[in-house]
C-alpha cells in the first residue's frame, strides 16, 4: 500500500509518503502563520491549516490510504452547514483561560476531571478553550441555538471538511478533559461543568478505522487513521510493549510510556493516563504522558536574543556542564508541566556571575531541558518499569551535546532513530492497519551514560521550586 500521512503540527504541515517498499519521505511541507493577539494567546488560521493539508494531499499522487495526525489540544468552532470557522484555532500553548481554570480549581472541580478524564485542570487542555469560545464568540452561541454548531479539536474540522463526516479519534478526545477515559465516551458531567454543549461535539472513533474518503487523483481514497501527534510519534518509534518509552523534543518535550492494556489511574505526581491508540474492533492500548512545555522553543528564543547564531555553535562545549558550575536554567517560559502543573512558574537562570558567557547561558538551557525530561521519566518510573533505552526525536535530537548529557543525567541509553519523521511514520503505519505494527524505524545513534550527576539533579530540583509562583 502507498500511504500519505499528513503531519499537522504546531508550526508546519507536512506530507509524508510511505511506499510499497516501506520507503518514506517528506514530499510536501508548508509553514503557517503564528498569531499572537495578546500576551499568552496563540492562534492559527484554520483555513490556512486546511489549505496546507490539501496541498500536501495533492502532492502525493496515487495512494491507497490517508492518515492524519494533529496538534492534540488545539481547537475551534465552525458552522455545521457551511464549514466556515467562527473562531480561530486556539493553540495548545494558549493560556487565555487561566481565570476560568482558577475559578474551577477554587470550586474543587479538579477532583472530577482527575477522576473522569485523568487530567488536571489546566489551560493546556481543550475544554476551557472550548468554554471560552462559547462565552466570548456570539456567533458560536447563535449557531448552537440553531443546532448548527461544531465545537471540537482541529482533527474533527479537517475530517469534516475533507469527507463530510464529523468525527474525532479517541486519542484526541483524551486531550480535551471532556472524555471519560474509562468508558471512551463524552462525559456529560464534565461538559456541564466546563459549559461545553455535548451536542456540539463530534462522534468518537477508534484511531484505526474508516473516517470517510477524499477524492485524490480522480479516486476516492479512505482516511484510515487519525491520531494525536505524540501518540503517532510513540508508534513511529516502535514502542509496542509495556515500559517502552519515547520523548519528542519539539516545541515542547513530550514523553510517553506504554502501559499496555492497563489503564493506570492518574497518580498524584502529575502524570497523565492516556489512550495510545485503538484499533477498530480491537483492543485499546494505554500510556502515561508527561510534558515539558518549552524545549526547542526555548532554544529558538535564545537564538532570537542573539545568544548564538548557528546551531553548530551549541552542539559541543569545551567547558564542563553548566550545572556542575552551579549555573542552571529553568525552562518554564510558559509554566511547568509534569510533575508540577504550575502555570505560575517562570523561566530563569540561577547562578549567573560576571564571568558567565553567552555560551554558558545556552549550555544551561540545553541542560535544563534535559533535566526537566529526567523529572518526567523518573516520575513515570515510579508507576511502571521503564526500559533501559529511551528513543528520542525532534530537532534537539540532532545535538550531540544534548543527547549525551541526557543519557548521563537519565542513566539510560538514548536512541536516536535514523529517520527524523517519526510522527509521520507512525501515522502512516497506523493508516496501514495493525498488520504494519512490526515495521519500525531503524536505529542510527546510541548514546550511553558516561557520567553521573545525582547531586546536580537534586540542585536542579531545588532551582525549579524557586521558579514556582514567580508570576503570582
Amino acid at each position: 500500500m502507498r500511504i500519505i500521512a499528513i503531519d499537522q503540527g504546531t508550526t508546519s504541515t507536512r506530507g509524508f509518503l510511505l511506499d510499497e517498499a516501506d520507503n518514506g519521505k517528506i514530499i510536501c511541507s508548508r509553514q503557517h502563520r503564528q498569531i499572537y493577539p495578546h500576551d499568552g494567546w496563540v492562534e492559527h488560521d484554520p483555513e490556512q491549516l486546511l489549505s496546507n493539508i490539501i496541498e500536501c494531499l495533492d502532492a502525493a499522487g496515487p495512494v491507497d490510504a490517508i492518515g492524519i495526525d494533529n496538534q492534540g489540544e488545539s481547537c475551534l468552532a465552525w458552522n455545521a452547514l457551511t464549514g466556515e470557522p467562527v473562531s480561530p484555532v486556539i493553540v495548545w500553548q494558549d493560556r487565555r483561560t487561566q481565570d476560568i481554570i482558577a475559578r474551577l480549581k477554587a470550586d474543587d472541580a479538579e477532583q472530577l476531571t482527575m477522576a473522569r478524564a485523568g487530567l488536571p485542570l489546566d489551560p493546556y487542555f481543550s475544554a476551557s478553550k472550548l468554554a471560552w469560545i462559547m462565552h466570548n464568540i456570539p456567533k458560536a452561541k447563535e449557531l448552537h441555538q440553531q443546532g448548527n454548531l461544531r465545537l471540537a479539536t482541529t482533527d474533527a474540522f479537517f475530517i469534516e471538511r475533507l469527507t463530510g463526516n464529523y468525527y474525532t479519534d479517541i486519542t484526541t478526545a483524551t486531550r480535551t478533559s471532556l472524555l471519560n477515559i474509562a468508558t471512551g465516551e463524552w462525559d456529560a458531567d464534565l461538559c456541564e461543568m466546563f459549559g461545553v454543549p455535548i451536542d456540539a461535539l463530534p462522534q468518537i472513533k477508534p484511531t484505526m478505522g474508516e473516517f470517510g474518503t477524499v477524492e485524490l487523483a480522480g479516486k476516492q481514497v479512505p482516511i484510515t487513521a487519525s491520531i494525536v501527534d505524540q501518540q503517532a510519534s510513540l508508534y513511529g518509534h516502535g514502542c509496542r510493549v509495556e515500559g517502552d518509552a519515547k520523548i519528542t523534543f519539539g516545541t515542547g518535550a513530550f514523553a510517553l510510556a506504554l502501559t499496555g492494556d492497563k489503564l493506570k489511574p492518574a497518580p498524584e505526581k502529575g502524570l497523565l493516563p492516556t489512550i495510545a491508540w485503538q484499533a477498530e474492533n480491537g483492543p485499546t492500548t494505554y500510556a502515561l504522558d508527561g510534558g515539558v512545555y518549552c524545549a526547542s522553543s526555548a532554544i529558538n528564543w535564545a537564538r532570537s536574543l542573539g545568544l548564538f547564531s548557528d546551531f553548530e555553535e551549541i552542539s559541543h562545549f569545551s567547558s564542563q556542564p553548566a550545572i556542575t558550575r552551579n549555573l542552571a536554567f529553568i525552562p518554564a517560559l510558559t509554566g511547568l508541566g509534569c510533575p508540577y502543573w504550575d502555570g505560575t512558574a517562570a523561566g530563569m537562570w540561577i547562578g549567573m556571575s560576571l564571568d558567565t558567557s553567552k555560551h554558558d547561558m545556552v549550555q544551561a538551557i540545553l541542560e535544563g531541558i534535559a533535566l526537566r525530561a529526567v523529572e518526567v521519566i523518573n516520575t513515570m518510573a515510579s508507576q511502571i518499569a521503564i526500559g533501559d533505552t529511551i528513543s528520542i526525536d525532534g530537532g534537539m535530537s540532532a545535538n550531540p551535546y544534548f543527547c549525551q548529557f541526557l543519557a548521563d543525567v537519565m542513566q539510560k541509553s538514548i536512541s536516536v532513530p535514523s529517520i527524523s519523521e517519526l510522527t509521520a511514520l507512525g501515522t502512516a503505519l497506523l493508516a496501514r492497519g495493525p498488520e504494519a505494527s512490526a515495521i519500525t524505524a531503524s536505529r542510527q545513534v546510541i548514546y550511553k551514560p558516561q557520567q553521573q550527576y545525582a547531586d546536580e539533579i537534586e540542585h536542579f530540583a531545588e532551582a525549579v521550586n524557586r521558579s514556582r509562583g514567580w508570576r503570582r
